[in-house]
């Protein structure tokens, strides 16, 4: 393996393996020795934690518990709530099941003190990539507080939660998403849907599908590139893929992102979708908002239908 025990005094980061140019394989691991072990903010304001288990846990004869091989758990506060995310799986080969949910209750003081119980910060700062391994081998933890202080650590090759920590996450999450939940507008009074991208350099693309009472609908786009030239079209859907836009919505959630913090990260365009509905209110979703990847691509697909296919 490569370089072990390489220490930055300026920036705290210990490089416990690296792998060396142009190798094959190999892991990459560091330690930032500046993370705390002990949280002490009571205010969270991000849940994300993922994990394999290493293949099928049985629960125990005295656990009345469901098998547990996969968790992912996500909360974060939206303008309608909290806005959560349970995927869980029984075994490695059999289907996940996910769920979301714009929930009123308080959620973070149960996490909160779950992320103590079972000392999440242990292993804060610690990252581990094992170069070629199939997914779903490990996981990650990423939990942030308003006070600024994080739980940062993920490892490709292992289950980073034991299957207790693991149960607890999603029993709680589960409980929570049972509790009440905000109220969203009724998919079928959705009378509108606008993109709108706005690109480095003055380019955009903007469209608007209109939905019909037929359940058809007709989409306008107007885009400008990299001159001055407008492009307009306008082209009528089908009823099949107004349906099938009408399902993403309602599969990943999107009239309960608005509110939803940004990534993070700076992007070079800024996408939005607006929901308009026949009261004449109006939901907007953005595409850089902090979201599991599984559910965050249902905006992309809306964007492809209106920019490309339409």
């Amino acid at each position: 393996m490569g370089h072990q025990e390489k220490r930055d005094p300026e920036d705290g980061i210990v490089v416990l393996k690296q792998t060396e140019p142009m190798m094959c394989g190999g892991t990459d691991a560091y330690q930032d020795t500046r993370t705390p072990k002990v949280i002490q903010s009571e205010d969270m304001i991000l849940f994300d934690v993922t994990s394999a288990f290493g293949g099928l846990i049985c629960p125990q004869e005295d656990e009345p518990a469901e098998p547990l091989a996969y968790l992912s758990a996500f909360a974060v506060p939206a303008k309608v709530g909290t806005f959560l995310y349970l995927e869980t799986a029984q075994s490695d080969y059999g289907d996940h099941a996910v769920a979301w949910a714009p929930v009123t209750d308080p959620v973070f003081p149960t996490l909160v003190a779950l992320t103590r119980e079972h000392d999440l910060a242990r292993r804060n700062g610690y990252h581990s990539e094992t170069h070629g391994l199939p997914q779903n081998f490990g996981g990650s933890v990423r939990i942030r507080y308003a006070s600024g202080e994080a739980i940062s650590f993920s490892d490709n090759q292992c289950p980073i939660l034991s299957p207790k920590t693991g149960r607890a996450i999603a029993e709680a999450m589960a409980k929570a998403m049972a509790g009440e939940r905000a109220v969203l507008p009724d998919i079928r009074t959705l009378s509108a849907i606008r993109f709108a991208e706005e690109r480095d350099g003055g380019g955009f693309t903007r469209a608007t599908l209109t939905l019909l009472p037929d359940g058809t609908g007709v989409n306008a786009k107007t885009s400008r590139y990299d001159d001055p030239t407008v492009f307009e079209s306008e082209q009528p859907v089908d009823a099949e893929t107004v349906a099938a836009i009408k399902r993403t919505i309602e599969a990943c959630g999107l009239l309960a992102w608005e509110g939803v913090p940004d990534s993070g990260f700076a992007l070079a365009q800024n996408k939005s979708l607006t929901f308009v509905f026949t009261d004449g209110s109006e939901i907007i979703a953005q595409s850089d908002r902090l979201l599991p990847y599984a559910i965050q691509n249902g905006f992309f697909k809306i964007e492809l239908e209106m920019t490309t296919k339409n």
